[in-house]
């Protein structure tokens, strides 16, 4: 692809992730249902498969996860100068506004009216943060070890926030891979004997 045929695709990540990034408070986990409504069921640029994996990868690996998933479809669509200017758009919005929130306004959170619609933002992040994660379950396979994981996990998160348990995410994402790890050669070794004992 020619750099004049990869203008418009370039136009299209950059200002689609820089609306994400503008439209949407509360971080990455918010960012998902956005994510997923535009570069899934807009533009299909990834698939859902695609995308619940992506979800895993970007949380797994060092970094935003906003930026992760803008990093990754940019470079799919465009190669590295999509991956740059779908990154450069989501991050674009939070700098100048945290810029400029550094800058002119002191004690930003104490002016009545920004603490109040604080308020009403938190709890839209909320609802945006639950749609991602209803989404997901729609998406995914349902499988019995997979049902098992999303119990297992909502169980151990609610205790933790019950008991301020001071248990990092990254302890139930390595104790769900080991899981999976164990699961799977399990499944194909149990496989492998079935097999062999049918011949």
């Amino acid at each position: 692809m020619t750099t004049k045929a990869k203008l418009p695709i370039l136009a299209d990540l950059f200002l689609t992730f820089f609306r994400i990034g503008l439209f949407t408070f509360g971080g990455g986990y918010a960012m998902i249902s956005l994510i997923n409504n535009s570069c899934v069921e807009k533009k299909k640029w990834i698939d859902r498969d695609e995308m619940v994996n992506l979800t895993v990868i970007a949380e797994s690996t060092p970094g935003s996860i906003a930026i992760n998933f803008a990093t990754y479809v940019g470079y799919k669509q465009a190669g590295f100068a999509g991956a740059l200017l779908s990154t450069i758009g989501v991050v674009l919005p939070s700098f100048f506004i945290i810029f400029a929130i550094s800058r002119f306004l002191d004690n930003f959170l104490e002016i009545p009216f920004i603490a109040k619609a604080f308020h009403g933002i938190k709890l839209a992040v909320g609802i945006l943060i639950l749609d991602a994660g209803i989404n997901m379950i729609k998406i995914m396979k349902k499988r019995v070890f997979t049902v098992t994981v999303i119990i297992c996990s909502f169980l151990a998160m609610l205790i933790i926030d019950i008991f301020s348990l001071d248990i990092s995410t990254i302890t139930l994402l390595l104790i769900a891979a080991l899981s999976g790890l164990i699961f799977t050669r399990f499944s194909d070794n149990f496989g492998n004997s079935k097999k062999s004992g049918q011949k």
